[in-house]
């Protein structure tokens, strides 16, 4: 496949409606810290894999990592959250960064940074997941999207991000499958970064997201 069909972008009509398929995310508060519910395992060569409920854009790390659109101009779900967190700057950052066709300013699969602003993060690193249909594309750009918030990372010399679970929302990728994919691009691609999180909201996400990572992934 050539890497123009690869990352081809997603039609509006189809973005939109997996928007009419998945409800929209309810405001609500975060899961209390306190609650117990964190795992930290070892990935790739010596990096620490931390899955836990919790809330991403309170995250006190390097990066945070934003599920976005292609037009990289807030949403729903973690992206509204975000970008309500971080202020309205984050989101004259994203008008500034160039189109690479009409409005699309990150396709599918790459990744762009921008400053955190009001965040505790130093830095979002914006990535558009695939539009979840069966068969090996979506996989494999899922896998970039991963791939790809790491080498930003790398570059910019960030130790420690934390991810949501991309796609797994309005875009509707299974968590099973996609728990999968990014523990083990995560081990492939760290690079220098030796601290990475996976951020989920509620407790079964959570508990996919453990089990896949007992079966790919050392207990620390």
């Amino acid at each position: 496949m050539r890497r123009s069909e690869l990352l081809r972008p997603i039609p509006k009509t189809e973005r939109l409606m997996a928007w009419i398929r998945w409800p929209l995310f309810a405001r609500a508060e975060p899961p209390s810290s306190g609650n117990g519910a964190i795992r930290r395992f070892l990935v790739g060569d010596g990096c620490a894999l931390t899955i836990k409920r919790g809330d991403l854009p309170a995250e006190s790390v390097d990066a945070i990592v934003n599920a976005a659109n292609e037009e990289m101009l807030g949403g729903g779900g973690v992206d509204g959250a975000i970008h309500d967190a971080a202020g309205p700057a984050l989101l004259g950052a994203c008008r500034l960064v160039p189109e690479c066709e009409l409005g699309v300013r990150c396709p599918t699969g790459e990744a762009r940074l921008t400053p955190g602003f009001l965040l505790p993060a130093r830095y979002v690193i914006h990535t558009v997941g695939p539009v979840y249909r069966r068969g090996s594309e979506s996989a494999r750009l899922l896998r970039r999207c991963y791939s790809s918030c790491l080498a930003v990372a790398n570059s910019h010399a960030i130790g420690s991000i934390a991810f949501p679970a991309i796609s797994c929302g309005v875009y509707g990728y299974p968590m099973n499958e996609a728990a999968e994919i990014a523990i083990d691009e995560i081990g492939t691609s760290h690079g220098a970064v030796r601290d990475i999180r996976i951020v989920l909201f509620d407790l079964p996400a959570y508990q996919t997201w453990t089990q896949r990572a007992q079966t790919f992934a050392r207990a620390m």
